[in-house]
């Protein structure tokens, strides 16, 4: 048989636990559900919803930001690693001195006429 809870435990550990135990007895309270949007009865018929508020503060700061963050997504720079070696290549063909845009020469134009 195991020795009881109280004499194993030392006096600060007892305390710690029993506050621990004491917070749990109750089950979690239950609200029934209401078939209401946020528990909030609706107006009389004619006549519109008050708002709260912190309501307006929410909608501009939530839209506002999505606006913000699509614009700024608009304009981000292009860093992939394509659009660096394009560059890249363009420069180094135009310091050797080549053409970087591709011509056909006239033997290429005789060809494809055949």
């Amino acid at each position: 048989m195991l020795p009881p809870l109280r004499a194993a435990l030392p006096a600060g550990r007892l305390t710690r636990l029993g506050a621990i135990r004491s917070a749990s007895h109750d089950a979690p309270h239950y609200n029934e559900p209401t078939g209401l949007l946020f528990g909030e009865k609706p107006p009389p018929p004619g006549q519109r919803r008050i708002r709260q508020p912190w309501e307006s503060l929410w909608y501009y700061g939530m839209y506002g930001s999505m606006a913000v963050g699509a614009v700024l997504l608009y304009f981000k720079p292009d860093t992939s690693i394509q659009t660096w070696a394009l560059k890249e290549a363009k420069q180094r063909m135009e310091a050797r001195g080549e053409v970087y845009k591709y011509e056909p020469s006239a033997t290429a134009i005789a060809a494809s006429s055949r």
